[in-house]
């Protein structure tokens, strides 16, 4: 009942796209309607990801988390969306519900932590919902600290306010 991580592939990404999609559901229904979450459709997610990754592969790092061969999370991750060189951004870790609590969150974020240093970047950013009381903690323990800069994303039709956080490599 061991935790492995590795590069994804190609083959990962539909499988990538339907967990990033009831992860969304399980850590956002608390605060977001249902109809919010009812799209993508974890097949749209796996499209999604499968363009993502070819637009941004050069310069982004998707990992995968498998336990017992069963994938169980990923994190993503890639130059500063503001455009600092110094900075790597964390666009995202996602688990399966079942798997929150279980270091798997814990493992992909360190992974992510010692990639970006390996890329030679002495900060690391990321955005969070602001209403995403879990996840804030989760990041707070990590050593992240919220940086007072806000923006906006949808989710659905609905507008949710995002926080940034970094902390130093």
């Amino acid at each position: 009942m061991t935790i492995s991580l590795r590069p994804a592939t190609g083959a990962d990404l539909m499988a990538v796209g339907a967990l990033h999609q009831r992860s969304r559901v399980a850590a956002y229904s608390s605060f977001l309607p249902a109809d919010a979450l009812a799209d993508p459709t974890p097949e749209a997610m796996g499209r999604y990801w499968t363009e993502r990754v070819a637009w941004e592969g050069a310069d982004h790092r998707m990992t995968v988390a498998e336990r017992d061969g069963r994938l169980v999370g990923f994190s993503y991750l890639g130059p500063d969306d503001a455009g600092d060189p110094a900075t790597g951004l964390l666009n995202a870790i996602h688990l399966e519900p079942d798997e929150r609590g279980r270091g798997t969150g814990r493992a992909l974020m360190v992974d992510a932590l010692d990639a970006m240093r390996a890329r030679g970047w002495s900060r690391a950013a990321l955005w969070v919902l602001r209403e995403n009381a879990t996840a804030r903690r989760f990041y707070e323990r990590g050593g992240w600290t919220a940086t007072g800069e806000e923006r906006d994303d949808v989710i659905g039709a609905t507008v949710v306010p995002q926080l940034r956080y970094a902390r130093s490599l």
